[in-house]
C-alpha cells in the first residue's frame, strides 16, 4: 500500500506494534523443554489481546498462528505438540497478522540458549545485512541493487543468499506490489522503490543452500544442499530520507 493519509499511518504502527511485540514476547518465552505449538499458542494469545488475527491463516489457511521453523527448517515450519525446543536450536519465528484492515509482518532467527551448535554468526550475518539494506532503501533506489547489497555482504561473510524467497509490498493485505523483493541482483529488475509504499524487508541467509523446497506437509520449506537460514524480517515505510521501520519494537537489533 501506499500512506495517503495519517490514519493509514497510524493503522499501520497499530498492526505493526502488535507483530512486534509478539515476537519480542515469544523470543523471550521460548524455553527448552517447551513445544513448538506452546510457543505458538503463546502468541495466539498476545495477538487475541491486541485485537489482531493471524496473517497466515486468514490468508493461506495455515495450521497455526505464527510460523516457527527450527533448525534445518528454513520458514514456514508448523507449530507441533511433537516437536520439543531443545538448548542450542535455531529457532525462526515469523509473525505476521490484520488489524482493523491494516496488515504487518516481522520475523527473527535466535539461539535458543547457550550457542552450543555455532548459529550465531550466522544470525548477527543476518540481522547486520538487514539492517544495511534497510537503511539503503529510500524513493527512487532500484529494488534490485538493495538485492545486491544483501547478496554482496553474505558473500563477504562466507555465505550465501536463499533465491526462491523475497519480501514484498504489504498494507491492506498480506502480500502485495512490489513483490519478490529478492536478496540478489535480479537485473531483469527495473523497478524502484517509491516513496510513501510499505514494504515488508526479509533477509535469507544460508549455510549452504541457494533454494528451497517445500516438505510433504505442504509448507515446511528446507535447503536444497541442507545447512541452515537465518532470516529477519522488518515492515517499512519508504520516505525521501530514512525509512520508518514500523516494527523497529521487536528489538531483533538489539
Amino acid at each position: 500500500m501506499s500512506i495517503t493519509r495519517d490514519e493509514e499511518l497510524i493503522g499501520m504502527k497499530k498492526a505493526s506494534e502488535a507483530v512486534a511485540l509478539t515476537l519480542k514476547e515469544m523470543r523471550n518465552y521460548a524455553k527448552p523443554g517447551m513445544t513448538t505449538k506452546q510457543l505458538d499458542n503463546f502468541g495466539a494469545k498476545i495477538l487475541s489481546d491486541f485485537g489482531a488475527k493471524s496473517a497466515p491463516y486468514l490468508t493461506y489457511g495455515f495450521p497455526g498462528w505464527t510460523c516457527i521453523s527450527v533448525n534445518n527448517e528454513f520458514c514456514h515450519g508448523i507449530p507441533s505438540d511433537k516437536k520439543i525446543l531443545q538448548e542450542g536450536d535455531l529457532v525462526n519465528i515469523d509473525v505476521s497478522a490484520e488489524l482493523n484492515g491494516f496488515w504487518s509482518d516481522n520475523g527473527g532467527s535466535f539461539v535458543l540458549g547457550q550457542d552450543i551448535n555455532q548459529h550465531q554468526k550466522l544470525i548477527e550475518a543476518s540481522q547486520e545485512i538487514l539492517y544495511k539494506a534497510i537503511y539503503n532503501i529510500k524513493g527512487g533506489v532500484k529494488i534490485s541493487d538493495i538485492g545486491h547489497i544483501m547478496e554482496t555482504e553474505a558473500k563477504k561473510r562466507g555465505f550465501k543468499v536463499i533465491k526462491n524467497l523475497g519480501g514484498h509490498g504489504i498494507g491492506r493485505s498480506l502480500h502485495e506490489q512490489p513483490d519478490e523483493l529478492m536478496n540478489y541482483k535480479n537485473r531483469f529488475d527495473q523497478r524502484r522503490f517509491k516513496k510513501n509504499s510499505v514494504v515488508a524487508i526479509e533477509t535469507f541467509i544460508s549455510t549452504s543452500s541457494t533454494y528451497t523446497t517445500e516438505l510433504n506437509d505442504g509448507w515446511t520449506m528446507v535447503g536444497n544442499k541442507g545447512g541452515f537460514m537465518a532470516q529477519h524480517e522488518h515492515t517499512i515505510v519508504v520516505t525521501d530520507g530514512k525509512p520508518i521501520v514500523l516494527t523497529e519494537m521487536n528489538e531483533i537489533w538489539n
